[in-house]
């Protein structure tokens, strides 16, 4: 898998654990709702400054984000 699916996955995994819909997340990291649908779609190669934005919103590490089969 690529990482900018991986990725993805992982956010919108961690996203619905908490409860939280595309729209509060992209509140929370200061990005746009449709931006977060794309990263987590893995249509978006995004910098290492909005991944640890996400990262930080979901209160995970941006490690966490990157783990395969969790």
């Amino acid at each position: 898998m690529n990482v900018t699916k991986l990725f993805g996955e992982n956010v919108r995994k961690h996203r619905l654990a908490l409860g939280l819909s595309q729209e509060a997340l992209a509140n929370k990291s200061g990005l746009h709702r449709t931006y977060i649908g794309a990263v987590e779609r893995g249509e978006r190669n995004i910098t290492l400054v909005n991944a640890e934005r996400i990262a930080r919103a979901l209160e995970i590490s941006l490690a966490d984000c990157l783990r395969e089969g969790e």
